[in-house]
């Protein structure tokens, strides 16, 4: 395994160490475990070890990969080829992100949380750079995190900029604020 990826693990399994405060407000309960983009295929591989560590603290897992979340959206439209000739006809583009896209991904995401997670439940978000140019991260987390009754850990490729707790999705996107609990590889 990487000395980042054991680092990242070991960061995680000291967060996880600390009993869960209830009452927190959702904002409070997501963690963003912040990596370098060329350590993707790394931390996929080694993506059991952060399921191991939530379950020997005596919490559920539950995954959730969002790698193919749009091609599977746009694959159930049903004017999908008409897009394809015509990509700029997809309606609803702005401000960097593509709203129909997000509101479904949002909607099925709150789906599956109501479902299969509960309060003892870390639900982790893996392949959010592939919502770059489609969806922002902010826009899915907010969207959901009132849905996660445990914690949700947000797998980030990018930077954390601690002076305004300010992340960049793929070291590329302007930064946004956000106050989730950071964990870092190089920490």
């Amino acid at each position: 395994m990487s000395s980042k990826v054991t680092r990242l693990v070991t960061a995680y399994r000291e967060h996880l160490s600390v009993p869960w405060q209830l009452g927190l407000a959702s904002t409070q309960r997501i963690i963003f475990a912040v990596y370098d983009k060329t350590d993707e295929l790394r931390l996929r591989a080694n993506i059991d070890e952060f399921a191991l560590a939530t379950q020997q603290a005596g919490k559920r897992w539950l995954l959730i990969d969002l790698t193919d979340a749009f091609p599977r959206w746009m694959a159930a439209l049903e004017y999908r080829e008409a897009y394809f000739e015509s990509p700029e006809d997809l309606a609803g583009y702005q401000a960097g992100e593509l709203i129909e896209f997000v509101t479904s991904l949002a909607a099925e995401l709150k789906q599956q949380l109501t479902a299969q997670s509960g309060p003892d439940t870390v639900v982790a978000l893996m392949g959010v750079g592939a919502l770059f140019g489609l969806a922002r991260v902010s826009s899915v987390v907010e969207s959901i995190k009132d849905s996660v009754r445990g914690r949700l850990l947000v797998f980030f490729p990018g930077e954390h900029h601690p002076e305004n707790h300010s992340y960049r999705l793929l070291d590329a996107r302007d930064g946004w604020n956000y106050l989730a609990v950071p964990l870092l590889a190089d920490s």
